[in-house]
């Protein structure tokens, strides 16, 4: 099995209209296919670029979010997930544009991080300054469902130096006596 890439990743909106006005007009992502759901729900697919689609459900009924239980955030205060969950999806955004796409956010009242952020290997992992540490740049706000989305730059190319953590294991469940 060989996979060339995302095809789409589908969410859950609480609002189809709203969501649709927020990808349309304030990330500008081109609204590509939309099906009438036999259930009386919807689902619309956005065109997000590289040939990939960002693509929501909508149903009359759905089940409200439950913050801790479902992915939904409070920005910015919120960083983790819960198991299974998703925590964001990150778009592909050339460096050169990320200034002018937070404006453009702030602009329309999208709750965003304030800056643009430079992310490196420092313990912070954050750096207020762009350095050759820097691997990836990123703007941070969510959308309308409370989804954090995140505009992404790379820095440079990533390589086996870039792999220097063992990853982490569950903590063991206690033994039955």
């Amino acid at each position: 099995m060989r996979t060339t890439g995302i095809h789409h990743l589908a969410l859950v909106c609480r609002d189809m209209a709203e969501t649709v006005t927020f990808y349309t007009e304030v990330l500008g992502m081109p609204l590509i296919k939309t099906v009438a759901l036999p259930d009386g729900g919807q689902h619309f697919f956005f065109d997000c670029g590289g040939g990939s689609s960002l693509a929501f459900f909508w149903w009359p009924d759905v089940t409200e979010s439950a913050p801790g239980v479902a992915s939904v955030r409070q920005f910015p205060q919120d960083a983790k997930t819960v198991v299974g969950s998703m925590n964001h999806v990150a778009f592909d955004v050339p460096e050169d544009e990320l200034q002018t796409c937070l404006e453009r956010l702030k602009a329309a009242g999208v709750p965003c991080f304030p800056s643009v952020v430079n992310h490196d290997d420092s313990p912070m992992g954050v750096s207020a300054e762009r350095h050759a540490g820097v691997f990836i740049r990123s703007v941070y706000f969510t959308d309308p469902n409370g989804v954090m989305l995140e505009l992404a730059a790379s820095t440079r190319p990533l390589g086996p130096e870039d792999v220097r953590h063992a990853p982490a294991r569950a903590r063991a469940e206690p033994a039955l006596a």
